[in-house]
């Protein structure tokens, strides 16, 4: 059973029940908001036009706002593997967390906690692939930056609820600053097309797509470059 303490439900949704064999994803999000009751309020405000499916506190405790089979509003303009607008193929999770504004804290232990417990309840409901469990940055790398770096991707990936690459840390660390060749740049952003990241259409987009990759899967430095170690770690997210 999952811990899900109460329901505080959000008129922020599509009021027609979605066939739930479309929920294909689960999105992770932070609220962006110091306050809680702030971010909680915002979430049921039919003002505010945003919502989600389950929200987790700083205690770790689950609020449901929005029932499964309804599709609520978390994740807007967003595309993963060639499917656009995810609200309708996903459950969205928001996370309290006062986000990059204020410094970005660590996640605490509690919700990370919740998170997967849920988060391991759904992939089971739905027969979610660990690859369709993604961050709001991973399907709108051109808007957003949630979860953030301080989010443990690896760790989910342990508990068989995200993708991680192999290898041995230190050899890829020497990699780190390797600059690569035009081919290999390339490549590289094959490699994050075949993972499911929306090609980048020009520089700008190419930079924060970079940043959004490494944020995730290379947080030890975030600066939008290609290197070698970059390149390695595409290649085998591809291979597992």
């Amino acid at each position: 059973m999952i811990p899900i303490f109460t329901n505080n439900y959000s008129p922020n949704f599509s009021t027609n029940k979605r066939n739930i064999k479309n929920i294909k994803f689960i999105i992770i999000h932070y609220t962006g908001m110091k306050s809680e009751i702030k971010a909680i309020n915002r979430l049921t405000d039919d003002k505010s036009k945003v919502s989600c499916h389950y929200f987790i506190k700083k205690n770790g405790q689950i609020i449901c706002m929005v029932p499964e089979n309804y599709t609520a509003w978390h994740a807007g303009i967003s595309s993963w593997n060639k499917i656009k607008r995810l609200n309708n193929y996903s459950i969205g999770i928001e996370i309290q967390n006062s986000g990059h504004t204020s410094g970005l804290p660590n996640y605490k232990k509690i919700q990370i906690n919740s998170l997967i417990k849920l988060c391991k309840f759904l992939k089971k409901k739905y027969n979610i692939l660990p690859q369709n469990i993604l961050g709001h940055s991973d399907i709108a790398y051109e808007r957003k930056q949630d979860p953030g770096a301080k989010f443990p991707w690896q760790l989910l990936a342990k508990k068989n609820l995200s993708i991680w690459y192999k290898g041995n840390a230190k050899k890829l660390n020497k990699l780190r600053n390797i600059k690569i060749q035009k081919k290999e740049n390339i490549e590289f952003f094959k490699n994050l097309k075949k993972i499911g990241y929306k090609t980048a259409s020009n520089k700008k987009l190419k930079k924060l797509l970079i940043i959004a990759f490494q944020t995730k899967f290379r947080k030890e430095q975030i600066n939008g470059k290609i290197d070698m170690e970059c390149l390695v770690i595409s290649k085998n997210l591809n291979n597992t």
